[in-house]
Order: C-alpha cells, then sequence, then structure tokens
C-alpha cells in the first residue's frame, strides 16, 4: 500500500506546429509541447499532479482531464474556469485516487482544436496491477483533410448540415499521430495496450485480424477479470485495455476498426489503423491472474430511479436539427447532494448512437433495456444505442461544485446534447446559499 504522497509536475504549452503524419504528408496542428499527441503523462496512484500550462494558441483553451476525479475547479471547463487565453497562463493541481488510463482534451471550441490535435494520454500505475512485458498507449484519432493537407471546412447548407447529424469523420485514421503505423512486438512477449478513442465522432470496432485478446480495463480502470473476445467496440471518449500476444515469430497483421452502423448518412467502412509485425522471440515475464480486482455493486438492478434524462434529436428551423437532452439544449438539471445514490435512467430516443459521458464520476451499468450487463466495471462514457434505455447508478462524493454529461460526439455536443448540473454539499453553509439560488429550487 501506497503512503508517501508525491508530487509529479509537468509543464505543457499549446500552440501551433507542423507534424508529419505519413511521409511526404505534414499538417499544420495544434496541440501540446510541439507533438501529436501531446505527451504521455504518467504517475502512480495517489500521486499530486502539478500541470503548469501556458497557451500559445491565437485563441482562448482549457484541459480537461478525461476520466479523472478531480476537484470541480479543476475539471477544466468554462463552468469553473476562465478560459486561458493567449499567452497567459495556469496551473492545474490534483490527485489523481485511480490507476486507469486516462486522457486530456481541449474543452474549448473542442470541434476545432480536438480535431487538430489538443489531446494527449494520461496514465496513472498502481502496484497492484498485472506484470507485462511492454505498455503501450494507443490513441486513436483521424483528420478530414483536403488534398492538399488543410483541415476541411463543412462548407454550406447540406454538408453542414450532414456534418451536423453525423459528426466529423475523417479518411485519415492515425494512431499516435501517425497514418497506418507499423508495430513490432517480439514473439512469446504479452503487451498491455491501452486504446484511447480521441475521435470527434468515428466509432472504431477494434479487431486484429480475428486473433483472441484479452480485455482487462475500461474508463475506470481493471475488470474483476480478464475477458477473450475477438472484437470490441470503443465509442468517442472511452478507453479499453487489453492484454496483446502470445504471438509467433513472423506473423503480419492489422490492426483494423471493422464497420458499425450508428445510423449515419456515410456507410461505416473496414478500416486499418495500423499493421503489427512480430519480431523475433523474447522470455517473457507476464503475469496475469484470474482474479484483477473486486467491483462492490453499488445497487440492484432493481434500484429506484433518481433521475430520467432522455437524449433526442428534433428539427430545428435555423440548424437543420438540434440535439437535445430532455427536450432543451445545453440545460441546467436539477442538482444532487453529497452522499446520496443516484440511479440515473438515461434513454435515447433518436435513431442513432450517442456516447454519453459524465464528467467527474464513474458510474456503474445496471441495466440496459432491462437486461443485466455481460460484466460489472466503473464507466465515465457509455454507448446509448438507438431507441434504448440504460440504468446507471453512481455516489456523488465530497466534492461539491458544477460538473457536466454529454454526448461524446463534439458535433452533438456544441449542438446542444449536454447539460449542467451541480453537486452540493448541504452541510457547507456556502453551498447551501448556493443551492437556494439554483433556478431549480425556486
Amino acid at each position: 500500500m501506497k503512503t508517501k504522497t508525491t508530487v509529479v509536475e509537468y509543464e505543457l504549452e499549446a500552440g501551433a506546429f507542423d507534424w508529419p503524419i505519413a511521409p511526404h504528408k505534414t499538417v499544420r496542428a495544434w496541440g501540446f509541447n510541439q507533438q501529436l499527441p501531446g505527451p504521455v503523462l504518467k504517475a502512480k496512484r495517489g500521486d499530486t499532479l502539478v500541470i503548469k500550462f501556458r497557451n500559445e494558441l491565437p485563441e482562448p483553451t482549457l484541459i480537461h482531464w478525461h476520466g479523472i476525479r478531480l476537484a470541480a475547479p479543476m475539471d477544466g471547463t468554462g463552468e469553473v474556469q476562465q478560459p486561458v487565453g493567449p499567452g497567459e497562463e495556469f496551473e492545474y493541481r490534483f490527485v489523481v485516487p485511480d490507476a486507469g488510463t486516462f486522457w486530456y482534451h481541449s474543452h474549448a471550441n473542442e470541434t476545432v482544436q480536438m480535431e487538430r490535435g489538443m489531446y494527449g494520454a494520461l496514465i496513472v500505475e498502481d502496484e497492484a496491477d498485472p506484470v507485462t512485458d511492454a505498455d503501450r498507449v494507443m490513441l486513436i484519432d483521424d483528420m478530414k483533410l483536403t488534398a492538399d493537407q488543410q483541415f476541411s471546412e463543412p462548407g454550406w447548407f447540406l454538408p453542414r448540415i450532414i456534418e451536423r447529424h453525423d459528426g466529423r469523420e475523417g479518411d485519415t485514421l492515425l494512431i499516435n499521430g501517425k497514418e497506418q503505423p507499423t508495430i513490432e512486438i517480439h514473439a512469446g512477449q504479452v503487451e498491455r495496450w491501452r486504446f484511447i478513442n480521441a475521435s470527434s465522432a468515428r466509432y472504431v470496432v477494434l479487431y486484429l485480424g480475428g486473433k483472441e485478446f484479452r480485455i482487462i480495463g475500461t474508463d475506470g480502470g481493471l475488470l474483476e477479470q480478464p475477458r477473450t473476445v475477438t472484437e470490441v467496440l470503443i465509442t468517442p471518449g472511452e478507453r479499453l485495455d487489453i492484454l496483446a500476444g502470445p504471438f509467433q515469430k513472423g506473423e503480419t497483421f492489422a490492426i483494423e476498426s471493422l464497420p458499425y452502423d450508428r445510423t449515419t448518412f456515410l456507410k461505416a467502412k473496414r478500416r486499418t489503423l495500423a499493421t503489427v509485425q512480430v519480431r523475433e522471440p523474447k522470455p517473457s515475464v507476464a503475469f496475469i491472474p484470474d482474479s484483477l480486482r473486486t467491483i462492490v455493486p453499488l445497487a440492484p438492478p432493481d434500484a429506484a430511479v433518481t433521475r430520467k434524462i432522455k437524449f433526442a434529436v428534433g428539427p430545428s428551423w435555423k440548424n437543420g436539427m438540434d440535439f437535445l437532452v430532455n427536450e432543451g439544449t445545453h440545460t441546467q438539471d436539477e442538482p444532487v447532494r453529497v452522499g446520496q445514490l443516484q440511479v440515473w435512467e438515461v434513454s435515447n430516443a433518436s435513431l442513432m448512437d450517442h456516447p454519453f459521458h459524465l464528467h467527474g464520476f464513474f458510474f456503474q451499468v445496471l441495466e440496459e433495456n432491462g437486461q443485466a450487463p455481460a460484466y460489472r466495471a466503473w464507466k465515465d462514457t457509455y454507448n446509448l444505442k438507438p431507441r434504448t434505455t440504460v440504468k446507471i447508478a453512481w455516489m456523488p462524493d465530497n466534492r461539491p461544485g458544477k460538473w457536466m454529461y454529454h454526448c461524446h460526439i463534439l458535433e452533438h455536443h456544441a449542438a446542444g446534447m449536454m447539460a449542467h448540473f451541480e453537486v452540493v454539499n448541504d452541510a457547507d453553509p456556502a453551498h447551501e446559499t448556493a443551492h437556494s439560488l439554483h433556478p431549480g429550487c425556486r
């Protein structure tokens, strides 16, 4: 058990730079520390992270620490922090209480800033992690580029309506900022591959040429037991940790995304993300226990619902369509109280998929359309299929402040499919005063 508190410091600077995504193919990216993706930040569970951030972009920005259970003022949204203007600095400081695969990204003008590369991985390690022969981050993204490698604009009316409906999907697919890279692994070894889907709207059905792999973790860290599969869906915002290998010397196979029909105007295609080449054998030190951790259930499947949330799409004279939460756009939801279990019924009344993302807290899925999930996990992002109702449970601990939930398809978020809410500590007089002024309490 860790007893010593360690402060881990990083410096991040946002700026514009030229980035080669493939031979003879360079984009004018926006990102952190002149690289795409930004540097991998690492810490141990329980460490205090201090990130000294400077903005050298031509517009304001913020950094959201996706999946970290931190204090509300550090969440990096416009509700809790003044955007960092050009030439300005801000210091983020927070404890990382959970081990797992997390990431950081812009939370200002996201449809532009994240498309251009404003994201990076944050890895929190723990002594209880399974032992593998290597540990790799696989940050997935796509870019929509013109023939001369400029970021394309959606155009007028119909192309803009289509991009608003579908979300922005590009034909240039990247892993760790490179188009179709080659990944080498030694025969006989087992590696931990940490996948993060940083794309605006692309759903990735991960497929390793038909080879089996084991899922060991998702948004909130390790599962209870490894799960063997040949394919798995990773939606925008989600993370997935897998065990890859052991493979045989001389094998070559593709890391692919299989087609997934999320009801868009454009037809989904099978796409190659990278190529894996298996090199000469090396001894393995990997040790993967049958039991990885215990996840205590928060509530039974029949727990009483405390809140109903509906995602929907409606017509709009101005925009062609609006993306709605409880019939409104960019809505203000009711507050929740520290220590009071939340059981939310989240429904998708539309005919397309939406990845639901909750800031600052992990939840457990209790049911999907009345059926229990195949396994228990801690999640902060979960796919809502069309005409689907999901029941989730989560506990607001003593981190009062303003939070949000939204669709993690960036264009849907920007078009209104998000809501703010406040976590209130009734024992705090200051928060009691703030609660009394909340519009929902009048």
